[in-house]
């Protein structure tokens, strides 16, 4: 989806789209280098959205981006260039392919103040963001055809890496207590009984993307052991868990269980994402081979920005930088709420996050979200249908709200010219059903 096509008239279904696209490479020679992984590489529904967001006067309330203003942007700029000026032959050279040092250091602290107290450097590997932790994990564990297990919904880019690797996604529902555990036991079994190999469970427990719901503590350690008792692995995907709104993270799945847990974390959410750095705290059985095969794609993670984050960690307020995300956070989802509940049409259902960046909106059987994208671009709003975030090509009545970088009196603008857009879309389907 462009701002071409967009801007061409009526919007062309996806299957013609991607047509046409075929059509247009298919004749040529390298056509048949491609390989079979190739196929499955999407281009994600989210990076779309983020384009057409661009556009002035757009109340985008798709992506998932921190508040940067609210960094000591200036200050961080002179920490840089005092590195590069005084550590310049260092930030600038290869690395190690692990990570500093220092960083996976800082980074155990970091887990310490979740509830990871056992933590060692050793056993953390620094990745190009969490993207690149859930790559690395499939590329270890998957061969073709494997199952990997998530929740439903769950975050497009670890859809798109499943996708790239040939593993068949099998996803279990959950309600506002995050997966359900009954659900969960009983997929592992009739995936068992048809002989499929499972591999690991991918979950985002804190304030799920994309839904914002939050795995109860009193579900995490039965889903570590129903896993567990079937030989499969869990990766614990965790960028937003410092991000709740009452300052109390809950303790992740992890803190209990460090031979059965891959921990995902990032600085992505909680500093600034253009660095690219994340990391991955890997069971001490499993770390070699994990490393290796992070260490065959990046060669080593960028010096650079290890070391900016590191100073950054050191020399600011880090933990008073995540209060103030938190409470910008929970005035913006505060007023998304308040608009939600002041505007949108009998008939539809949200979450209600505790932290986090989004909240995950629900209307009527039988409406389907994707091509109401075009008109809400037209109304001067931007969202995330919710087909993006399942493995599934069916339509989706669902549809995700970020909050995180929008102020409050935009966001409740947003929300005002969004809602006529779903009553009319309600009102067509109630239409055709009484037809």
């Amino acid at each position: 989806m462009t701002h071409e096509t967009l801007d061409a008239g009526p919007e062309l279904p996806a299957e013609a789209i991607d047509a046409i696209e075929r059509a247009a490479i298919a004749a040529h020679r390298h056509e048949e280098l491609f390989s079979e992984r190739a196929a499955n590489i999407k281009q994600s529904a989210v990076r779309d959205v983020f384009d057409i967001s661009m556009r002035p006067g757009l109340v985008s309330l798709a992506g998932g981006n921190p508040y940067l203003q609210s960094l000591p942007l200036e200050k961080l700029g002179d920490t840089a260039a005092r590195i590069i000026a005084e550590e310049g032959m260092t930030a600038l050279q290869y690395g190690g392919g692990q990570g500093t040092e220092e960083l996976r250091t800082q980074i155990c602290e970091i887990m310490a103040a979740e509830g990871i107290i056992d933590a060692r450097p050793g056993n953390v590997v620094i990745t190009a963001g969490s993207q690149s932790a859930q790559d690395v994990a499939t590329k270890v564990f998957c061969n073709p055809g494997d199952v990997v297990l998530v929740e439903n919904p769950t975050y497009v880019g670890a859809l798109n890496t499943f996708e790239a690797y040939q593993v068949q996604v099998e996803a279990v529902d959950m309600d506002d207590d995050g997966l359900i555990p009954e659900l969960l036991e009983a997929k592992i079994a009739e995936l068992q009984a048809k002989g499929k190999s499972i591999k690991f469970l991918y979950t985002i427990p804190n304030f799920n993307n994309p839904s914002g719901i939050t795995l109860a503590p009193a579900r995490r350690q039965r889903i570590v052991d129903i896993c567990r008792n079937a030989n499969i692995l869990v990766l614990e995907d965790n960028p937003y868990g410092l991000l709740r709104f009452d300052g109390n993270p809950l303790a992740p799945m992890r803190a209990a269980n460090p031979d059965d847990v891959i921990y995902m974390g990032s600085f992505s959410k909680i500093f600034a994402p253009g660095l690219r750095i994340g990391w991955a705290l890997v069971p001490e059985h499993l770390q070699r081979r994990f490393y290796l095969a992070s260490e065959a794609v990046t060669l080593c993670p960028p010096t650079l920005n290890q070391m900016i984050i590191s100073a950054y960690l050191r020399d600011y307020d880090w933990q008073g930088q995540i209060d103030t995300y938190r409470a910008l956070y929970e005035e913006r989802c505060k007023a998304m709420l308040a608009a939600l509940e002041e505007y949108m049409p009998p008939g539809l259902d949200w979450t209600r996050p505790d932290g986090g960046f989004f909240v995950w909106v629900t209307v009527p059987e039988g409406v389907d979200t994707y091509p109401l994208l075009k008109k809400a671009i037209d109304a001067g709003v931007v969202f995330i249908p919710g087909a993006a975030f399942t493995h599934s090509d069916q339509p989706s009545n669902k549809l995700r709200l970020a909050f995180s970088a929008v102020p409050p009196e935009a966001i409740t603008e947003g929300i005002r010219r969004l809602a006529p857009v779903l009553r009319e879309a309600i009102n067509v389907m109630d239409k055709g059903v009484s037809a």
